[in-house]
């Protein structure tokens, strides 16, 4: 395989940065393939895009496919650009490397490898050992692994990533003294809660929120707004419901609970056995956790998800003892914090629940890495800052 940098093409290649940023835009329109990756392609032949694809949902075509199938007999002799390298065994699909051989294509452009051990490397050893030149255009890949963070996370860690979300006030709180939170936020920031429930392969709540609040924490596609484009392109993504994750040391879930009779599996990790005479419905399934100080552990709970549940990205949705404990642990990726301009008073709950700090030294750091405004409230992303070693 070889490697190149966009400053080492050829003039006869200087199109080639062009048609892989389009591979990746591709990819980034899907807002799930969970658990597999998001991957974009895009077929050229003498300078003319002849098909362009991206993987819709697992168990359907990868990108590869549907852009030959959009290019028809034009895919021979032509380059493909894909944003991620074509597989090579087969899962729910066939092999990436077989349909592309058989459509004689004259060679492959990748923006990473894939870092599935099936897959990795091997998909361009297929390619290569079949005669078809394969170039690594290594500028792309820090885009291209911008869009699959809980993909690439859970195939060389063993774990999702994580983003938690939180709503508060101007003054850092997200209730009122006497429990009223409903609602603190816009109807907009909701909406884009939405869209984050979408991307997401689980979403994770506490049972203290559970028996306090009774949400449902379902994916509403109605509620989301997307351009009838990005809704027709998603139509497998948007069908499907994130897994709704209960943490619960001691069982106490009501079997009537609206997350357990809404659509969808529901995951309840626990320290307890099951009561004989407690039963659930059968979308229901009771997970045994291991203990971190007699309440289910949270590194247990992600790395289930992730090898038990294959799931990519996780939504943390939980109160602010459940949020504190996962920011404590260090196993946040992402913080997501909306704020709403009202002010709730010194009384109201805090966002975080700990207390005692002596030092600065001993706050959780994080910087911002995107701000912006949703409908009459203020997104904050933020990443964790990792300590100076």
């Amino acid at each position: 395989m070889q490697t190149l940098s966009n400053n080492e093409l050829s003039e006869e290649n200087i199109d080639w940065p062009v048609n892989m940023r389009r591979a990746i835009e591709l990819a980034g329109r899907v807002i799930t393939a969970t658990p597999n990756p998001r991957v974009g392609c895009v077929l050229v032949k003498d300078g003319v895009v002849v098909g362009e694809g991206w993987h819709i949902a697992a168990g359907e075509d990868h990108a590869e496919v549907m852009a030959l199938n959009k290019a028809g007999e034009q895919a021979h002799g032509a380059t493909v650009f894909v944003s991620l390298e074509p597989c090579s065994h087969t899962g729910r699909t066939g092999p990436c490397t077989d349909v592309l051989l058989e459509a004689g294509v004259a060679e492959v452009v990748i923006a990473g490898i894939d870092p599935d051990p099936k897959v990795s490397g091997k998909g361009v050893a297929a390619l290569e050992g079949a005669g078809i030149s394969v170039v690594h255009l290594v500028d792309f890949e820090g885009a291209a692994r911008a869009i699959n963070p809980g993909y690439i996370k859970r195939q060389q860690l063993g774990l999702p990533y994580v983003c938690c979300k939180l709503a508060m006030s101007l003054d850092g709180r997200t209730a009122l003294a006497n429990g009223e939170s409903k609602w603190i936020s816009s109807a907009a920031a909701r909406a884009d809660v939405q869209k984050q429930r979408a991307r997401s392969s689980a979403i994770v709540t506490g049972i203290g929120t559970v028996l306090a609040d009774d949400p449902l924490l379902n994916l509403r596609p109605e509620e989301l707004d997307l351009d009838p484009e990005s809704r027709a392109r998603n139509k497998k993504s948007l069908a499907r419901q994130p897994l709704r994750i209960v943490l619960d040391s001691h069982l106490r879930t009501p079997a009537a609970a609206r997350i357990i009779a809404a659509d969808g599996e529901v995951k309840i990790y626990t320290v307890n056995a099951v009561p004989k005479d407690q039963a659930f419905p059968d979308n229901v399934e009771v997970v045994q956790a291991t203990k971190a100080a007699a309440s289910v552990s949270l590194q247990f709970v992600l790395e289930s998800l992730a090898s038990k549940f294959a799931c990519n990205e996780v939504l943390v949705e939980a109160g602010s003892t459940l949020s504190s404990a996962f920011i404590q642990a260090g196993l946040v990726d992402e913080l997501l914090v909306y704020i709403a301009p009202r002010l709730l008073g010194s009384d109201a709950k805090a966002l975080f629940d700990r207390t005692g700090l002596q030092s600065l030294a001993d706050s959780v750091d994080f910087e911002v890495k995107d701000l912006d405004k949703v409908g009459g409230d203020i997104r904050v992303t933020l990443v964790p800052v990792c300590p100076a070693e």
